[in-house]
Formats: C-alpha cells, structure tokens, sequence
C-alpha cells in the first residue's frame, strides 16, 4: 500500500515597508506552534493564487494588499504533508493590521530575517528573496 500524503498548495505574501519585512508568528493552537511564517493561506478550488493572498489577509490580518511579482515556489516535505508556497512581493494597500490568527507580527531589514525561528518551509523562500534583492544573507 502506498503512503500518500496530504500535499497542500499555498500563497505567501513578502509584505515590504520602508526597507522592512513582515514576519507572522503562528499561534501556539496552529499546526507548527509559534513558528514564523510569511503569512497567508490555501488555495482554494477554482481560486488563483493572488486571489486566495488577498483574501486570506483579509480574513487573518484585516488588511487589502498590492500583489507584486511572483517569486519561485518552493516544495517541502513536512512528516506528514508536503506543502508547495508560492511566494508574492505584495505592499500593504489599505487597511490597519489586526492579527486574527497569529500570536505576533515583527518588521526586519531583510538581513536579520534568519534571526527567526521559521517554519521549515519559509526557509528556501527567504533564500530566494535575498537571493534575488541583493540582500545580504546572514
């Protein structure tokens, strides 16, 4: 018999200001507990990936967003499900942030992002991120 897992596809929002990055922090009832994510959700049947980022920060951060460009999405095998992120640059539009799913948010420069204890999956985006902006890792 063959295992199959769970594999989920996911938007994740790179939310910039003033040379600073939003990073969310799961609360502790979340699967990953207080990991830090790039936040935003699944995607829905029949949604496109910016659409399901625009609602999803609606419903967890009551704010309207920009979405940018498109970063590479990034596979990563948890035990017991694979996730696929598919990373925006994404600017707030409108809207004050009220966390409705989070324990916490922080704005970094891009270079202190990795001070973070991430959820293994955000890893390879970060990489990307700083690998394509210039930001200087570590």
């Amino acid at each position: 018999m063959v295992n199959v897992r769970k594999h989920l596809h996911v938007t994740c929002a790179i939310i910039e200001h003033d040379g600073h990055v939003l990073a969310a922090q799961r609360s502790a009832e979340m699967s990953l507990p207080l990991k830090w994510e790039f936040p935003g959700g699944k995607i829905d049947p029949g949604e496109s990936p910016e659409e399901c980022l625009r609602r999803e920060l609606m419903e967890e951060m009551a704010i309207a967003v920009n979405v940018g460009k498109k970063l590479p999405a990034s596979t990563h095998q948890y035990p017991k499900f694979a996730v696929t992120l598919h990373p925006f640059l994404c600017s707030i539009e409108s809207g004050e942030i009220v966390l409705h799913e989070h324990a916490a948010i922080t704005w970094l420069p891009p270079e202190e992002l990795h001070t973070l204890d991430w959820a293994e999956a955000d890893l390879p985006i970060i990489e990307a991120y700083l690998e394509a902006y210039g930001a200087i890792a570590r």
